[in-house]
């Protein structure tokens, strides 16, 4: 289903200025023993919860009873959350259901994931409310930017259909037993489901947060556990080359750690995975960019994550990568079989040579080209193939980078799911909003920019 080459990440291939050599690889076997050793453990004593996602069937049954009682007149699904309330949930959809503008699944998605109202306004100025069911994600319950859009779109329904048919048009994804969407589900018979406290937002995709809008637009929510389960089992392994996520995690902490290679960029050959490389970004990012360590000491580290997508970025980001700093590892993922394809027709002149050939047969073989002209430069590469683009290879990529980032959290010796770098900013917001609790932060925020120069300013 998955294979991962990473010759081209290895001295061997793009020399020990580019590559790590196999010492070096084999050197980390046993950091890696005890990284794969303290995920599995640390999962089965129900700290660390997305491991087991993939192995509990609870959660798929009441998604899937859950699809088949909505009214078939339910033409959209207007989902509110934002980060790892969302970003796994579009990437779904865009692998699974097709390009979203075409309406191909069973329902429309709509993902307004910003409280930006220039999407969410569109939005309500065009569904109709009657056939509309609203899907709002937050696992503490309690996040600002769902909050104000739910309270939007909650008076949206109400106005339209009256408060008793609104509240029977709302479903709360949060946590199973607190937080102000728990509380209002409790109290006002609203229907919800369980984010388990042990699965941190960014590895939700697997939950609830994502299995309820796969099947209500009529998406493989099954296929995408089915592949997970069955990734899970090879990461469970301790033998490093044996483990595919360990082979993904070593790789890119000691390219960071003895070749300096702080920037991580993943870009699928593929337009469907284009919201997989911004969901792997916050992934990336938020578990593995920490300013302490384990042991409380300052560290400061992390690798910068950048989405790309082949083609399109040979002509904008591969002039950096190619002749910028050699401070990048770009991962690859490439489907072998592409689910539609078109022939390009036979022509004389110029273009002659495309003849008889395939659309996927180009983009093939600009991969191969790309990935050949970064080696023989010197800049290490590697693919992860995947032979068909289906609910059980999307499954078994998530749970692969999932369980990677967790075992690069290890090899950092850094908590990798934890977020401290993202809670300053929320009070301060918080302040600023007037809510209760978090006044003297508003009042930090405005004194602040109150005492900026004006000098430092541009009037046009």
């Amino acid at each position: 289903m998955i294979t991962i080459d990473y010759s081209l990440a290895m001295a061997e291939a793009v020399g020990t200025a580019g590559g790590l050599r196999d010492p070096e690889l084999e050197a980390e076997g046993k950091a890696f023993e005890r990284a794969v050793r303290r995920v599995v453990d640390e999962a089965k004593a129900g700290v660390l919860g997305f491991f087991g996602l993939p192995e509990d069937p609870s959660t798929l049954r009441a998604v899937d009873d859950f699809a088949a009682s909505v009214d078939e007149r339910i033409a959209d699904v207007l989902v509110l959350g934002i980060g790892g309330s969302s970003l796994g949930t579009r990437a779904v959809l865009h692998a699974l259901g097709g390009p979203p503008e075409l309406g191909l699944t069973r329902r429309r998605l709509h993902l307004p994931d910003n409280s930006d109202p220039w999407l969410l306004a569109a939005l309500l100025g065009r569904l109709d409310p009657s056939r509309t069911l609203v899907v709002a994600v937050s696992k503490s319950g309690g996040t600002v930017e769902t909050a104000a859009q739910l309270l939007v779109v909650r008076k949206w329904l109400a106005d339209a259909l009256g408060a008793a048919e609104a509240r029977a048009r709302l479903v709360y994804v949060t946590d199973p037993s607190r937080g102000p969407l728990r509380e209002e589900a409790d109290a006002e018979g609203i229907r919800a489901f369980d984010v388990p406290p042990n699965v941190g937002g960014r590895f939700s995709v697997l939950s609830s947060v994502g299995l309820l809008p796969a099947r209500l637009s009529g998406l493989d929510a099954a296929g995408l556990l089915e592949g997970a389960a069955q990734m899970a089992e090879a990461c469970r392994r301790t033998e490093l080359r044996d483990n595919p996520a360990g082979i993904l995690a070593a790789l890119h902490v000691l390219h960071h750690r003895l070749r300096g290679r702080s920037v991580h960029v993943l870009m699928p050959y593929a337009d469907a995975l284009r919201p997989f490389a911004a969901w792997w970004v916050q992934l990336w990012a938020e578990s593995l960019g920490k300013r302490r360590d384990r042991q409380e000491r300052v560290v400061e580290t992390g690798p910068t994550p950048i989405p790309a997508v082949g083609a399109t970025d040979q002509h904008a980001q591969m002039q950096l990568f190619m002749e910028g700093p050699r401070d990048k590892l770009v991962t690859f993922i490439e489907v072998a079989e592409p689910g539609a394809d078109l022939t390009i027709p036979e022509s004389s002149g110029a273009f002659a040579y495309l003849g008889g050939k395939s659309l996927a047969e180009v983009l093939e073989a600009e991969l191969r080209g790309t990935a050949q002209a970064l080696a023989e430069d010197g800049r290490p590469s590697l693919t992860v193939r995947v032979a068909r683009l289906d609910a059980r290879s999307l499954g078994a990529l998530f749970f692969l980078f999932e369980a990677a980032t967790a075992f690069a959290g290890e090899l950092y010796g850094i908590d990798a799911f934890d977020q401290p770098g993202v809670e300053l900013g929320k009070r301060l917001a918080s302040g600023l909003l007037g809510r209760p609790g978090y006044e003297e932060a508003g009042s930090e925020v405005r004194e602040a920019e109150q005492s900026r120069p004006s000098r430092h300013r541009w009037n046009g």
